[in-house]
């Protein structure tokens, strides 16, 4: 057992490693951290060896999914609330955010974490006030939840070319037993979450017969980070680095030069300025005063 350890360990070190870097992030961070509510999911585009085998996979930029909960103060629920204090020790009024991370377990940590990283906002269409709280406390509960360490191994193996791998290596990461209930990876415990209140992602339509259509849930654990952008039920959020928002486009409406003011339609008027001689008066007062070495007002 001591062997196997280190080894995943590491493994996970190498897989968590960057090796490179986005530059200028294209998110505006100060923006999003305004915007979001509890629920949204969180995409973000990393920088890691297992980053580029998941964009390779999925052919999406979007590596990892994280569940946005609020600050830890405006959580009505109390017993959401004690689940989240027993695994996060900052301030109450950090934005905080819940995932599942390689090597860490399932976590909470605060959202500045990844002010630096390309992020996107994915919204839950029209849920409700009460679904997006369970789909929060359905997170808090699996805070400590151990990482799939068979996903861990089958990315790993997605490095190498199937041409070299035998058929009995390939990997297991998209079959329907797939990993064990008690582990998890970022995207399908968020799947899960939504889920448990019947929100859908990307469900599985068939037809039935007669025109009729039936919905199935798909299995969270095939769940990838893009499935929340692609799905048709999510709302896409984006906020750039150098949005057109920046250029305060109000102030190019077609306002009144003139000073003029309105009551309603046809009733304006134009408020007289203050007479010139009084400006001045006050002014040249206010430049007369002059403090001596004392300290004490006197007049220059």
């Amino acid at each position: 057992m001591g062997l196997k350890r280190w080894l995943i360990g590491r493994a996970t070190q190498w897989l968590n490693k960057d090796i490179g870097s986005g530059g200028v992030p294209l998110s505006d961070f100060k923006r999003i951290c305004h915007e979001l509510r509890p629920a949204d999911v969180l995409l973000v585009e990393g920088h890691s060896r297992v980053s580029e085998v998941i964009k390779n996979i999925t052919h999406s930029p979007w590596t990892h999914s994280a569940l946005y909960i609020g600050r830890l103060h405006d959580i009505e629920d109390e017993s959401v609330r004690r689940q989240i204090e027993k695994y996060y020790f900052g301030s109450p009024g950090d934005q905080l955010i819940i995932e599942a991370l390689l090597g860490e377990d399932t976590v909470v940590r605060p959202l500045n974490k990844y002010s630096s990283e390309h992020l996107r906002i994915c919204r839950p269409k029209a849920i409700s006030f009460d679904d997006a709280n369970r789909v929060v406390k359905y997170a808090a509960e699996r805070l400590g939840m151990k990482y799939d360490l068979r996903q861990l191994l089958d990315l790993a193996r997605f490095i190498f070319p199937y041409s070299i791998l035998p058929r009995r290596w390939r990997s297991t990461l998209f079959e329907h037993n797939a990993g064990e209930q008690t582990r998890t990876v970022c995207s399908s415990m968020i799947a899960e979450a939504f889920s448990s209140v019947h929100f859908p992602i990307l469900p599985v339509i068939q037809p039935s017969g007669h025109g009729h259509m039936h919905m199935y849930q798909r299995n969270s654990r095939l769940a990838k980070p893009c499935d929340f952008d692609y799905s048709p039920y999510f709302d896409i959020i984006k906020y750039p680095f150098m949005g057109f928002d920046e250029l305060a486009f109000y102030r190019q409406l077609p306002w009144d030069q003139e000073g003029t003011i309105c009551n309603d339609v046809g009733d304006c008027f134009t408020p007289p300025e203050p007479p010139v001689s009084e400006t001045k008066e006050v002014k040249v007062k206010k430049d007369s005063k002059k403090l001596d070495k004392n300290g004490v007002e006197g007049a220059k």
